[in-house]
């Protein structure tokens, strides 16, 4: 080849040092043609325990996955803050909520300045999305290299692919997908065709019943404690009227088939995985979440819209594998967070706030206190298990900070429940002395955040308020998930070795050759790859 000017031979030589220093980040790269489409799949609120229950029934993607993949069975995240926007930017970025700041669900991804092109929502982006996910490292060596990602939330959507602004679109609650100016001042052309379909029409009033045979589910489909007693029994009717319809249709299983549809639209729209490049297309099904929510974890709505996944994504890996090389394509699933079972499950006795925690009225009285003396009274917040209080307003008063720090610890542990309430000073030495719940504390908290104490419930226990089944807290039911990888570099098998959600994108970095542009919290899991 010929080199003719001082620029070009540079351009030259940077490409062969480049060339070399990928040959040295992973001779995975050296076995086969390089992988031309990444899959992400995040399913919502998935526990590990369910793909073991039910694998016998599975016929689809999930089956597909366990059998021709690798499957981490006792991976967890290891960070205490398990909600939806800190366990998609954690998973698909390799570092905890302390290193990209999304921390909470509440300060996820709203964005008032990013309004909705079309819809019901309010706007979104990942503005406090703080670094580089998997996406960024593959354009640092490729900057043609495109993603596309779709969610029924936006958080689903956006925190996937950090701050990067590619493809990325999210269910509007009226029955279309939408984006934010974040990303785009005008939907392309195959949204709004995808949109005009219409999809929502042909599930107005529809039945949602059981896939299989009422014997083939252990589970009772009369448990009143299911829906707040609304609702609890087979079947589920999706509502007639258009816009309640739109909201509703959320919460059944639709939603996850109209999302690999919408997914698979927009892969061939956009040519994605054709190559020569290395795309991405992140897809994050979201129904697992509402129906977990609503019925609980040990429901026959639940396994009955698991068995609805394997199938959703079944399709979603036979389409790709007709539309593109199934040699060049790597998957990886996980999910954001696990769930606990409803409080009346796991205590006895009729008593209906059994097994919940009301800290509320604590706070409030603290926050009256410090309004008696000049400060108001949001410089004390109490969110998702972080107390938070701005010392510089309470300076400004003359209150001290650590003496209502001291005060408020003491009441709150008095609490029936409370398990315990550290003070964010004190986590980084209780970490290093093996507490796991610190070390989860401590990567939830960046060290900008004005947190001072974390509250946590004993094992099961829930917010006074919660009335369905949830997470959030740094226990194993809700830490747990899975964490699968299929394609031509995985070595398929069972692995029990304990992982975490931060190990998923530098093992995917690793498959494709590349490396990251900052440090990350997770390692390469090289058992599940093949080597030459």
């Amino acid at each position: 080849m010929l080199v003719s000017s001082p620029i070009l031979r540079a351009s030259a030589i940077a490409a062969s040092m480049l060339a070399v220093t990928s040959l040295s980040v992973s001779s995975l790269a050296a076995q086969a043609a390089p992988p031309t489409l990444v899959v992400q799949i995040t399913v919502d609120q998935l526990r590990p325990d369910y793909l073991d229950k039910w694998s016998s029934q599975f016929t689809g993607g999930l089956g597909r996955l366990l059998k021709q993949g690798a499957f981490f069975s006792n991976a967890m995240h290891d960070h205490a803050t398990t909600e939806t926007a800190p366990g998609h930017a954690t998973l698909w970025s390799g570092r905890y909520p302390s290193h990209t700041g999304v921390v909470l669900n509440e300060i996820g991804v709203a964005d008032p300045q990013s309004p909705l092109l079309l819809g019901r929502g309010g706007g979104a982006s990942p503005y406090r999305f703080r670094g580089s996910a998997l996406f960024d490292w593959m354009r640092t060596r490729d900057q043609f290299s495109r993603a596309l990602s779709v969610s029924r939330k936006d958080r689903g959507a956006i925190l996937p692919l950090g701050r990067a602004k590619q493809q990325v679109y999210w269910y509007s609650l009226d029955g279309r997908f939408t984006t934010s100016r974040y990303y785009a001042d005008t939907l392309p052309a195959w949204v709004q065709q995808f949109n005009a379909r219409n999809f929502l029409k042909p599930y107005l009033g529809a039945q949602w019943n059981p896939l299989l045979a009422a014997s083939q589910y252990p589970e009772k489909d009369s448990v009143s404690i299911e829906n707040q007693g609304k609702d609890f029994v087979f079947p589920h009717t999706l509502d007639t009227e258009v816009r309640a319809a739109g909201t509703n249709f959320t919460e059944f299983p639709w939603m996850d088939d109209v999302t690999v549809d919408m997914a698979l639209a927009g892969v061939n729209a956009l040519d994605l995985g054709k190559g020569p490049t290395t795309d991405v297309l992140a897809v994050s099904l979201s129904t697992t979440d509402a129906v977990g929510h609503r019925y609980g974890p040990d429901s026959r709505e639940l396994h009955d819209q698991v068995l609805r996944v394997d199938r959703a994504l079944g399709r979603l890996i036979d389409s790709l594998y007709k539309l593109r090389d199934s040699t060049r394509i790597v998957f990886a699933l996980g999910a954001d967070h696990g769930v606990s079972p409803f409080p009346e499950t796991a205590f006895p006795g009729a008593d209906p706030n059994r097994g919940r925690v009301n800290p509320q009225p604590l706070i409030d009285a603290a926050r009256s206190a410090l309004a008696a003396r000049g400060v108001e009274g949001d410089a004390l917040m109490l969110q998702a298990g972080i107390v938070s209080l701005d010392r510089r307003r309470l300076s400004a008063k003359g209150v001290s900070a650590d003496s209502v720090v001291t005060a408020l610890r003491g009441q709150l542990l008095k609490l029936p429940g409370m398990m315990r309430v550290d003070r964010v000073s004190t986590l980084a030495v209780a970490a290093a002395k093996g507490d796991a719940i610190a070390r989860r504390w401590l990567h939830s908290i960046p060290t900008d955040f004005q947190a001072e104490l974390t509250v946590t419930f004993k094992p099961g226990y829930y917010w006074y308020t919660t009335r369905y089944a949830t997470h959030g807290t740094p226990h194993e039911l809700d830490a747990r998930i899975p964490i699968l990888f299929m394609g031509p570099m995985v070595k398929p098998g069972r692995y029990t070795k304990p992982v975490y959600s931060v190990d998923i994108a530098p093992t995917l970095a690793e498959m494709l050759g590349i490396s990251p542009t900052e440090k990350v919290d997770g390692r390469v899991l090289t058992e599940a790859l093949r080597r030459p």
